[in-house]
């Protein structure tokens, strides 16, 4: 199973318990495909219909899994977890939103509440049985933060962080359990990385960080 292409997002998964940590990783990488899908486009209607036909296979990933080796292991994770492919492959409205030029509060607004909350909901239900209504707001906050230092449009940019900052000016700091704690190493970085327009990934202050916020779930 190969690693996530972002060194933070895949620390923060090793700090999940052991048996979630394939699920997860699978998850993720599903992810990063729809993401690189939208990062390599460069005619609106081509990467609206990749992603579409990714959609469209995870809701049946045991039929296109030998054509795609990530399929394969979306099948086998999905087999393991009783997962929903249908729900994973949902994250796609969020990047469609993505696609759009220029992009406008609306669109940010789309892509937080259709790929970063649902992505870490279905990350929690991963690793508990009991997922916190809060967590989809992190997970939309988190998204938005990320987002604005992947893209070249500083408007857009400074919209994204200004509309998580608005999420999470209205959640109150608190101790994470410790099984969604790989979920709250991101979040603690989202929290410093708000007022920013740059970010040193992997710097030894921010693994600590996470690792400080592992230990202690604050």
């Amino acid at each position: 199973m190969h690693r996530l292409a972002d060194p933070e997002r895949e620390l923060a998964l090793s700090y999940a318990k052991k048996t979630a940590r394939p699920l997860l990783r699978t998850l993720w990488s599903v992810d990063e495909r729809f993401g690189s899908i939208v990062a390599g486009t460069t005619e609106t209607t081509i990467g609206e219909m990749r992603l579409l036909w990714w959609r469209e296979a995870l809701a049946a990933a045991s039929d296109h899994a030998a054509a795609e080796p990530l399929l394969q292991q979306v099948a086998d994770s999905l087999g393991q977890s009783g997962a929903d492919g249908a729900e994973w492959g949902k994250m796609a409205e969020g990047w469609f939103a993505l696609l759009q030029e220029p992009l406008e509060s609306v669109d940010l607004e789309r892509f937080a509440e259709d790929r970063g909350g649902p992505l870490f909901r279905l990350s929690a239900a991963l690793l508990t049985e009991d997922v916190p209504d809060w967590v989809s707001d992190y997970g939309r906050a988190w998204a938005l933060v990320d987002l604005s230092f992947r893209i070249r449009d500083e408007v857009a940019a400074s919209q994204a962080r200004s509309l998580a900052g608005d999420i999470l000016a209205r959640m109150d700091p608190h101790k994470w359990p410790r099984t969604l704690r790989s979920l709250g190493a991101l979040v603690i970085l989202t929290r410093r990385d708000i007022g920013k327009s740059e970010r040193r990934q992997g710097s030894p202050s921010r693994v600590l960080r996470m690792i400080y916020h592992n230990i202690t779930g604050y």
